[in-house]
C-alpha cells in the first residue's frame, strides 16, 4: 500500500488544498489534522492543483509528430486537401508511432483522456481505426481514448463509408461522426438520416463536423437538433466548429442556440486562426455545453499545435476576448470539466474517493494558468506520479 500526503498547493479558485494519495485515490480531502502516519509528504507550494485537461478533438491518425517535418502544401480545395494528405500520410512514418509520439507528448502537458477522430471511409476502410488502437492500447496506463469513426471524404458521396462506419461500429468505436451534409456530401436529410439512424442502433454518441457557412450552417444546426430531440440523444450529440454561429449576427446566433440548448447539442471549438468561430461565452450564457481540443496538430492540415491544452484555453480565451476571471475559467472549463461531460468521462475530478489523477501547474490559480500558460508541471495519473 502506499500513502501520500499532497500539501502546500490551492485548488483552480485559489483556495488552499491538501488530500492524501492511497493506493491511487484521492482521500481525506482538506480534512483536518494533516499527514497521516507513515504518508509520504509531497509539497506543492506555488502550485494550483487542476483536474486533468481532456481533448475534446483531436486527429492522432493525421499528425507528423514522431515524423520529420513536412512543408504544409497549399490547394485550392477541400477535395484537393484530402488528395494531398492521403498521399502525405501513406510516405509518413507509421502512424502506430506517430500516434503514439503524439499521446505521449499531450499526456506530459497534463492531458489525460482525449476525443479522437479517425479517418474512415471506402478506400481505407479500418486501417486507420486499428492503428490508433494500437497506439491507445500502448499508452492505456496514460491516457483514456473515445475513438470516433470520422467519415473525411463524406458519408454518402464517398462509396463504401456507410458500410465501413457500420463495420467500425461493430468493432466497438464510442462515437458515429459526421461532416458537412450539405456542402460536401450534397443530401443533408440522407446524411443525418444515415448517422441518426446508426446512432440509435448502436447506442453511440455523434459528433459531427460542421464547416458550412452561415444561414447555410445554421439550418444544419437546426436538423442537427431536431433529429437529436426525436431519437432522444439530448447530451449525447456534439457539433464541431460550427463556424456559421461566429458569421452572422449575435441575435441570429443565439435563436440557433437556444435550439441547441434545448436538445442538448455540445459545440466544440478550437478557436481556429483564420476563420470566425461561435461565440463561446454568449452560448454558454444561453445554456449551451461549450468545449475544446486541438483539433489538427502538426499536419497537412496546418503546421500549428504541440497538444498543450491550456495553451489552447488561452487562445480561446485570446480570440474571444476573454479579460474577466469568470471568462478565463470558462476557457478552463473547456478543456476540463465540460470536455469530460461531452464524452461521458466516468470517474473525473477532484474528489473524495476519485482517481488521483491532476495536474499541478505553477500559478496562483486557474484563470492566472489560462493567461499564462505555465511551463512548470506535475502530472499524477492513477496516483502514478508521472
Amino acid at each position: 500500500m502506499t500513502l501520500q500526503f499532497v500539501h502546500g498547493g490551492v485548488d483552480r479558485h485559489g483556495a488552499p488544498l491538501h488530500f492524501h494519495i492511497r493506493d491511487g485515490q484521492l482521500q481525506a480531502i482538506n480534512a483536518a489534522g494533516g499527514a497521516a502516519e507513515g504518508a509520504e509528504s509531497v509539497n506543492l507550494a506555488g502550485f494550483t492543483l487542476l483536474p486533468g485537461l481532456v481533448d475534446g478533438h483531436i486527429h492522432l491518425d493525421k499528425s507528423f509528430v514522431g515524423d520529420r517535418w513536412h512543408p504544409h502544401q497549399p490547394v485550392a480545395s477541400l477535395r484537393e486537401r484530402l488528395a494531398v494528405e492521403k498521399a502525405a500520410v501513406a510516405a509518413a512514418a507509421p502512424m502506430v508511432e506517430r500516434a503514439e509520439a503524439l499521446i505521449r507528448q499531450c499526456s506530459a502537458f497534463g492531458t489525460v483522456a482525449m476525443r479522437c477522430h479517425v479517418d474512415i471511409d471506402g478506400s481505407t476502410g479500418l486501417q486507420h481505426l486499428q492503428a490508433v488502437r494500437e497506439a491507445a492500447d500502448r499508452c492505456a496506463d496514460i491516457m483514456q481514448i473515445q475513438l470516433v469513426a470520422f467519415p473525411q471524404a463524406g458519408v454518402m458521396s464517398c462509396p463504401g463509408t456507410a458500410e465501413v462506419l457500420r463495420q467500425a461500429l461493430d468493432a466497438g468505436v464510442q462515437v458515429l461522426g459526421g461532416i458537412d451534409p450539405t456542402t460536401l456530401d450534397g443530401d443533408a436529410e440522407a446524411q443525418l438520416a444515415q448517422l441518426f439512424g446508426l446512432a440509435e442502433r448502436h447506442a453511440v454518441r455523434l459528433d459531427i463536423h460542421l464547416h458550412e457557412p452561415g444561414e447555410t450552417g445554421l439550418a444544419q444546426l437546426l436538423r442537427i437538433a431536431a433529429r437529436t430531440q426525436a431519437a432522444g440523444l439530448q447530451g449525447r450529440v456534439a457539433v464541431s466548429h460550427a463556424y456559421a454561429l461566429g458569421e452572422v449576427p449575435l441575435a441570429r446566433a443565439l435563436q440557433v442556440g437556444e435550439a441547441l440548448a434545448r436538445a442538448g447539442v455540445a459545440i466544440m471549438s478550437n478557436a481556429p486562426g483564420d476563420h470566425p468561430f461561435p461565440p463561446l461565452r454568449a452560448l454558454h450564457d444561453a445554456g449551451v455545453r461549450v468545449f475544446a481540443g486541438n483539433d489538427n496538430i502538426r499536419d497537412c492540415w496546418w503546421p500549428y499545435g504541440n497538444g498543450d491544452l491550456l495553451q489552447r484555453a488561452m487562445l480561446l480565451g485570446y480570440r474571444s476576448g476573454f479579460y474577466t476571471d469568470a471568462d478565463l475559467d470558462l476557457a478552463l472549463d473547456m478543456v476540463t470539466t465540460h470536455a469530460a461531460q461531452v464524452i461521458g468521462l466516468p470517474q473525473y475530478g477532484i474528489g473524495e474517493g476519485l482517481p488521483a489523477t491532476f495536474v499541478a501547474v505553477r500559478a496562483d490559480h486557474g484563470p492566472a494558468a489560462v493567461a499564462g500558460v505555465p511551463v512548470e508541471r506535475r502530472v499524477v495519473v492513477q496516483g502514478r506520479w508521472l
